[in-house]
């Protein structure tokens, strides 16, 4: 007898529709086609004693089991479940009339207890797509895959509960999520508060105009200066997610395996932290088995690079096509999947290898032109893509033991807030472009014009400190995002002026003479 049922397959963070075909004839071997990779091969033996510890009794049948397309990549364990069940109805031993109007995916313990699989929301958008009845995933996994409404989600803990169910002989009752409900609760800011900062407030300033207009940034300052510090209380003052940005954060963190069991819904923005050993595969993500790197773990929110220049010059450069194009196309020979990678980076690092080339009191002891090569462990092309570069010194005594609390999170976040409600109107029919950082050479010259007085301050800047012409439109970028801030339909000199001192780093006779 031949029987159907469907399952899904991973394809970078969607799911595409699998068809489990399992037909039993006369016979007693058990074969699995359609491209499955060893765990998927492996499924007979969990099933087997899978179904035998659930009090049913293994079909003495040859049983092939085809996975269909044929020519997708089947992986992991969450093919157990559907091929159990499929065995068991096309050898006749349980009815299951409605079988092909659900879908199903769950990995089998040998005792016939249904484990937890990754992807399940991208599984559970697709189901909808494809107009199925229901869903039936483990318990684990339920309220991420109820996320998605208008579709039933089935939360079951072991074999028999599935059997059951599909015969009739058992209820389950639907999990359901009110999505926009916990997302509403979820939104509170938490964290780290920049109240809790003392002094420091150029580069409040500056992390308040990255985060209104969503540029990227780097901090350079000695050991000790605050730089990780002030960088983990950023995620304080970003904007709130959207619905829809929520949806696709939680995608990828799901066919991540990063969401843990009952998970919901994310309603706060990643903030990403990889050690400086990592390596580029695990940076922008592939693999044998494709899974989602740091920077697509980053997408809609912070890729914090500690100590950058320490990375390997190969993970900083594969930065440079998602720093621009907001997307990772990863290519193998055997796949090539696209995943999403809208992130701010935010990097620090010390001015020199001592770390003491910009200290106010203690002396540089790097040797001649160290200086210079510490900072071209960055390439140009990466450091044109970072707008906002600001120099950070160790705070005094004096403040840290005298002055009160800084300005709280919530405050800031409110500016940043209002900032981006402006770019929002403004960008609306500009498809791809979302914040004053996205800009192109079109935008630039409709929503960016300066004055003559402004352009000549501007000019003069970059004549002056030798800065390459790549600093032009980062500058006009910038000083949008901070006459937004100030609420100003136009650009003023002073909003040129500020973003002029945001470009520590692109000029020429920065790092050129060590303190000795």
């Amino acid at each position: 007898m031949l029987v159907k049922t469907y399952g899904g397959a991973l394809n970078g963070v969607d799911a595409l529709t699998v068809t489990i075909e399992v037909n039993a004839t006369r016979g007693t071997m058990l074969t699995i086609v359609g491209l499955a990779d060893t765990a998927i091969k492996e499924s007979g033996e969990r099933v087997r004693s899978a179904i035998v510890q659930s009090g049913y009794e293994f079909p003495h049948r040859n049983v092939v089991v085809n996975l269909a397309p044929a020519d997708i990549r089947k992986e992991g364990a969450a093919y157990d479940l559907p091929i159990a069940v499929a065995m068991l109805a096309a050898a006749e031993t349980v009815s299951a009339p409605e079988l092909d109007r659900y879908f199903i995916m769950g990995e089998l313990s040998l005792d016939g207890t249904v484990l937890p699989v990754r992807g399940v929301l991208p599984m559970a958008i697709t189901a909808r797509a494809q107009g199925f009845k229901g869903m039936i995933v483990p318990a684990a996994n339920a309220t991420e895959a109820a996320v998605v409404d208008s579709i039933n989600v089935y939360g079951v803990n072991n074999l028999r509960e599935v059997l059951e169910f599909l015969q009739g002989s058992r209820v389950l009752v639907p999990t359901v999520v009110d999505t926009r409900a916990e997302f509403a609760r979820a939104l509170v800011a938490g964290g780290p508060d920049f109240a809790d900062v003392k002094g420091q407030e150029n580069v409040k300033r500056a992390f308040e105009v990255a985060c209104a207009g969503g540029h990227n940034i780097i901090l350079v300052g000695p050991p000790g200066s605050g730089k990780s510090m002030m960088a983990k209380r950023l995620p304080s003052i970003m904007p709130p997610l959207t619905l829809r940005e929520a949806l696709e954060t939680t995608k990828i963190h799901s066919v991540a395996g990063k969401l843990g069991h009952n998970a919901r819904l994310m309603a706060t923005r990643p903030f990403r932290a990889p050690h400086h050993t990592i390596s580029p595969v695990a940076m922008v993500g592939g693999g044998s088995n494709p899974m989602p790197g740091e920077i697509s773990l980053a997408h809609n929110g912070i890729l914090f690079l500690d100590e950058f220049p320490e990375f390997p010059r190969g993970v900083l450069e594969v930065l440079r096509q998602p720093l621009e194009d907001k997307v990772i196309s990863v290519s193998r020979a055997r796949y090539a999947v696209d995943y999403p990678a809208s992130f701010m980076l935010v990097a620090s690092m010390n001015p020199c290898p001592c770390g003491y080339y910009t200290h106010p009191t203690r002396r540089c002891t790097c040797l001649p032109g160290a200086v210079s090569r510490y900072k071209n462990r960055i390439s140009g092309p990466l450091l044109d893509r970072i707008d906002i570069q600001v120099e950070i010194q160790p705070v005094p005594f004096d403040t840290l033991s005298s002055e009160p609390d800084g300005e709280p999170s919530s405050c800031i976040r409110e500016r940043v807030i209002a900032a981006r409600a402006v770019q929002t109107a403004r960008f609306r029919d500009v498809p791809g472009v979302h914040c004053n950082a996205q800009m192109e050479s079109a935008q630039l010259r409709e929503y960016c014009r300066i004055d003559d007085a402004s352009m000549a301050m501007l000019r003069t800047a970059i004549e002056r400190f030798d800065m390459s012409a790549r600093a032009y439109t980062r500058i006009l970028r910038v000083a949008r995002t901070i006459a937004d801030l100030d609420g100003s339909r136009d650009i003023a000199g002073r909003h040129i002026s500020e973003a002029i001192g945001y470009r520590n780093l692109d000029r020429s006779t920065w790092g050129s003479q060590p303190s000795l």
